[in-house]
């Protein structure tokens, strides 16, 4: 009985520990991912009322919790039965991500400064005029992030399955379940926190006081107020850049070819060759983004004329 006991024991703690190796490998792979669900998340918040931030985000934060209990067993589910779904899953996720990277710079470049602030000063707008019904915005906003989430999160449970398919079931579980679970919380507690940083700075300069405590913190307050849209930016940024490493990199994984050849040319760099890497990983990306940019906007073109 005791033996019994103690094999038990062992092989939990052994499912445990390959449970945590592979979430840390899952969550590396899926940072890209996560890079741009912060950003986009935070964004979706952009224009609520103050006081609704926080439980905006709560509500998102549900929705996306129910996406992963649902995709968790679907990717599961395909582990099990489909196994051969997964290397072509995870090349159409790659593809899509260096798609909406390509497809965000490309709205970027393409639309004005003009263009935007006449956008925001409609939220704005909509914000300020009673007519409009608030409830129903919020709504929306919160339908959109939650559509948006489920999207990232089959990027990020797919990308996690392809790292643990071949281990065992209670592994595989253990680590889809824990890397939905850590990144959810993980990515919706940054968010709230981002949204809140302008409020936490207007709080902090409107401090009274002569003493050093209080001027540091009106210095203090002053910079959250001029650092968290630069935040916003940095992110947006580092989120872009990521969906082309990661999205290259699965298609570098997955076009053995190709992959082989972007070795070769970053090893004839010598001491720069991780660099190099890097930079051909996300070239492959943006290059990959473009074509198919072109080709979704080639399809939508010749619908719209036949349809």
């Amino acid at each position: 009985m005791a033996t019994s006991l103690l094999m038990l024991l062992d092989d939990i703690t052994t499912v445990l520990d390959d449970v945590a190796l592979l979430s840390k490998v899952a969550a590396k792979k899926t940072a890209g991912v996560l890079g741009d669900d912060l950003a986009l998340n935070a964004q979706q918040v952009a224009g609520v009322s103050a006081d609704r931030e926080l439980p905006v985000v709560w509500a998102v934060f549900k929705g996306s919790m129910i996406n992963k209990a649902i995709l968790v067993p679907l990717a599961l589910l395909l582990s099990a039965f489909l196994p051969w779904l997964i290397a072509p899953l995870l090349m159409v996720g790659g593809l899509f991500l260096c798609f909406e990277g390509f497809e965000k710079v490309a709205h970027k470049v393409l639309h004005s400064r003009a263009e935007d602030a006449a956008h925001h000063a409609e939220l704005t707008q909509a914000l300020a005029d009673e007519s409009v019904d608030l409830v129903a915005l919020e709504k929306d906003k919160i339908k959109g992030a939650i559509r948006t989430d489920f999207i990232l999160s089959t990027e990020i449970i797919v990308i996690a399955l392809g790292i643990v398919q071949g281990s065992a079931l209670l592994v595989q579980v253990g680590a889809l379940a824990g890397i939905a679970v850590a990144m959810t919380i993980g990515v919706y507690g940054f968010v709230a926190v981002i949204v809140k940083l302008d409020d936490v700075g207007l709080f902090l300069t409107l401090r009274d006081g002569a003493s050093g405590a209080a001027a540091l913190q009106r210095r203090l307050g002053a910079f959250l107020l001029v650092a968290a849209p630069w935040l916003m930016k940095t992110l947006t940024v580092l989120g872009t850049l990521a969906m082309f490493l990661v999205g290259g990199g699965i298609l570098a994984h997955g076009l053995h070819g190709v992959g082989n050849w972007l070795e070769t040319l970053s090893q004839g760099t010598g001491a720069l060759a991780p660099a190099v890497s890097l930079v051909l990983i996300a070239l492959l990306g943006v290059l990959a983004g473009g074509v198919v940019v072109l080709v979704v906007t080639l399809g939508q073109r010749l619908w719209a004329r036949f349809s």
